[in-house]
């Protein structure tokens, strides 16, 4: 029988509210250990690091590739660089990838293959701060870490209403994160929290009546539960624009190369093309070939977003004789191959472009 002694004792501890919930409506994911097992180090780490300003839907595919070519990091740690660029293609974010590789191999190099087990020893690993090294150290090797993520920061403003915005408020959301963080079960309660803000804490028109925290959430009691969290105003992202060249041979290739290792992009495949700059003449960019050709500009233009501008990317085509050789850092490839090139998302929307054109 539940008395309102009973009610009061449990609203008034709202981890263990939310774990109740957690027991009950977890999410299945592929990399969550199911109740009772023990996570595995490898899995949560893998995870997370794609997870990273990515969404879960966006990441399911790439890590269940992985992990079936890779199902330790030994073998990822043994695999060739461009196989593991090639994996990652269209996942974005690129030096995660090549991070993920390093890690694995210092993990197994100098750990022997297991991970550490504290976060300052995560820490230590290529790739991993603070929030992927707080996440592994709770999920995967039960320490009371406090882990905060975008769900966790929305959770917790609503909860006590934290005026301050973003990212100023990032200490007093870690603080009042750490003041819920429960002793036992932390990999549990990070991971509640992850699955309330996606699924019931959202950004637009939360699912309040749902929620465990309900009684405890200030926001709901005010009613202003989407005006948190409060945001800076953003600064508009500046536009670059540049060109790139799709080179065909009467054989059947395309021309490509690899970016520098280091640097946006990097280690990926790509196109040929020009400098990205704020001040681009499109007008002049024929100039600009990597090879001598009939080179024509097809129409419309390839938009792309990165996190600090804004692209525009005009394509320019060409039909080249079948004994053109490959400028110095190009080589030539088949088409019917270019899907499995570790080109980013931005060279595989030029691809479709130049089909869509009919200049492949």
């Amino acid at each position: 029988m539940v008395t309102s002694r009973t009610r009061r004792a449990k609203s008034a501890d709202p981890a263990a509210d939310l774990l109740v919930w957690y027991d009950r409506s977890r999410r299945v994911l592929p990399w969550r250990a199911p109740p009772g097992a023990q996570a595995d180090p490898y899995a949560v780490w893998l995870s997370e690091i794609m997870l990273q300003q990515t969404t879960v839907q966006a990441v399911k595919a790439y890590y269940e590739r992985f992990l079936a070519r890779w199902p330790k990091v030994e073998a990822l740690a043994a695999a060739a660089s461009e196989d593991v660029m090639k994996e990652w293609a269209g996942l974005g974010y690129y030096s995660r990838a090549r991070n993920l590789h390093a890690c694995a191999r210092k993990v197994a190099e100098d750990f022997a293959g297991r991970f550490p087990d504290t976060e300052d020893g995560l820490r230590a690993l290529p790739g991993i701060g603070p929030y992927t090294a707080a996440a592994i150290a709770a999920i995967a090797f039960g320490r009371r870490a406090v882990v905060v993520d975008g769900n966790v920061e929305r959770v917790v403003t609503r909860l006590h209403e934290i005026p301050e915005p973003l990212p100023q408020a990032k200490p007093i959301i870690r603080a009042r994160a750490d003041a819920l963080t429960p002793q036992a079960r932390a990999g549990d309660f990070a991971q509640a929290m992850m699955d309330l803000g996606a699924t019931i804490c959202t950004p637009r028109k939360p699912a309040c009546a749902l929620c465990p925290l309900t009684a405890h959430c200030a926001a709901r009691r005010s009613g202003l539960q989407e005006a948190f969290p409060v945001k800076a105003a953003k600064a508009q992202r500046p536009r670059r624009a540049g060109a790139v060249f799709y080179a065909r041979r009467a054989d059947g290739k395309a021309l490509v190369r690899t970016r520098p290792p280091k640097g946006l992009l990097g280690g990926m495949d790509e196109f040929p093309g020009c400098e990205w700059r704020a001040d681009f003449d499109v007008e002049t960019a024929a100039a600009l070939a990597p090879a001598p050709g009939r080179w024509r500009r097809l129409p419309g233009a390839v938009e792309h977003v990165f996190t600090h501008f804004a692209l525009t990317l005009t394509v320019f085509a060409a039909d080249l004789p079948a004994k053109a050789r490959a400028p110095a850092g190009c080589r030539w490839v088949d088409e019917a191959a270019l899907e499995d090139e570790a080109l980013p998302s931005l060279m595989r929307k030029a691809l479709a472009h130049v089909r869509k054109n009919g200049a492949a």
